[in-house]
């Protein structure tokens, strides 16, 4: 599926929108995520002064809140960038990759035959590692919202202290990578005294949530955190959950961690809830979107805490308006990944201004002028979900993460939130 959008002049001078600004439902494969109109094999000529931003995710399958989340809110930072009227201009076009690591590379080389110059994306994580590999040959800048593992950007050293996939100096992550947020996820239940003994349940068939788990598990031995059971599952038997969530009960589990996406976790949630186990269920990222995922009943998730740069419920003059809008043009609430997605838009315009980049400029020239601002420790931008981002030249973002509970089907901040005492239902002899 193709998304396009081409928008009036109105970019690199638009300043004034900086600072505003800086601050998922499925969708079918012929619907445009945006407006629910059909967009397939449509393409849409811009002006030379338009920089050709590409973006690519899930807008069908199983993972589509992610990225129909994203490629809505690229269109909306790149239709009030554009609206400014002043400088340059973005073109847009967003591609499905259905969340499948070979559709992700066919949609990157689709983008790159349009004359893609920038890529926000792409969405998840798997995909993103195997983009980033043809992204970092040809040069071309990537800054991917929500693809969190550290393979995504390479150069970091494994349990071992061995690093085998080297650092893709093009690109950076506007998300937290999976090991901060293993390690955040640890220090805030210890922190918030949320229980004294922690269930796991991961998926070991997949990098993202293997990689929190593996962090977690060192940052909980560090902080005294009691992991009580360790359950696991994979991509091929993800549909039972009784025998992971009946462990995590019989151990006496009053929280568990759930590194993993909103799909599996909502089958969690449902097989705990008929078995009348109630510990505090903790998330990261992927958990967002549970929500709205069809036939999910959103009272299962009552209570439900996760950790995220963002919650559309902030009393912040910046996140009211991107919501306000958000909602007003795709009729839903923006979830973090929309807003990552956003701050990625405003974040490349403000490098790009910075760089003083042309759109004649090849991809690969802009590529170079853009890393050496976004590895620059003075550039640091005010985005939805952090104040003052700095990148490093590892490609790592450095701002801090909120948590979140879901409260009357809804994302609040934990202080607007009344969360009851976990129940832990005892282990039944022989059981």
């Amino acid at each position: 599926m193709r998304y396009s959008s081409v928008s009036r002049r109105g970019f690199l001078k638009a300043m004034g929108l900086s600072g505003a600004a800086g601050a998922l439902a499925l969708a079918g494969c012929d619907q445009n995520p945006a407006s629910g109109t059909s967009t397939e094999g449509s393409t849409t000529e811009g002006t030379a002064a338009a920089y050709k931003l590409g973006g690519i995710g899930p807008t069908t399958g199983p993972a589509a809140i992610y990225g129909t989340a994203c490629a809505n809110a690229i269109k909306l930072a790149v239709d009030e960038i554009n609206a400014a009227g002043e400088g340059a201009t973005f073109e847009q076009q967003f591609e499905d990759d259905a969340h499948d690591a070979t559709q992700s590379v066919n949609a990157f080389n689709t983008l790159k035959d349009w004359g893609m110059q920038v890529l926000v994306g792409t969405t998840t994580t798997a995909p993103a590692i195997a983009v980033s590999e043809e992204a970092n040959k040809d040069n071309i800048f990537m800054l991917t919202p929500s693809a969190s593992s550290t393979d995504v950007i390479g150069g970091q050293a494994d349990a071992d202290g061995n690093v085998t996939i080297q650092r893709k100096g093009n690109v950076f992550q506007m998300c937290f990578t999976d090991p901060n947020q293993g390690t955040a996820s640890a220090k805030y239940i210890k922190d918030n005294e949320l229980g004294a003994k922690v269930g796991v349940i991961y998926n070991n068939s997949d990098a993202y949530s293997t990689g929190i788990y593996n962090k977690f598990q060192q940052e909980a031995e560090s902080l005294g955190l009691e992991i009580v059971c360790v359950q696991t599952f994979t991509d091929d038997n993800a549909t039972d959950f009784s025998v992971q969530v009946n462990a995590c009960r019989d151990a006496a589990a009053d929280v568990v961690f759930l590194p993993i996406y909103y799909t599996p976790a909502s089958l969690i949630l449902k097989y705990a809830d008929q078995i009348g186990y109630k510990p505090i269920f903790f998330g990261v990222d992927g958990m967002d979107g549970i929500l709205t995922l069809e036939g999910f009943d959103p009272k299962l998730a009552e209570g439900v805490m996760l950790l995220t740069p963002f919650s559309a419920d902030s009393a912040d003059e910046k996140t009211q308006k991107f919501v306000e809008e958000y909602k007003k043009e795709f009729g839903d609430t923006p979830n973090q990944f929309a807003a990552d997605a956003y701050d990625c838009v405003y974040a490349v315009k403000a490098a790009l201004e910075k760089s003083e980049c042309t759109p004649e400029m090849s991809a690969s020239e802009i590529c170079d002028k853009l890393v050496a601002v976004f590895s620059d420790p003075t550039f640091e931008f005010d985005g939805l979900t952090g104040e003052t981002m700095t990148w490093q030249d590892t490609g790592e973002v450095s701002k801090e993460p909120r948590a979140v509970v879901i409260k009357d089907g809804a994302y609040v901040s934990p202080e607007n939130a009344t969360t009851e005492t976990s129940e832990t239902a005892p282990a039944s002899e022989g059981e």
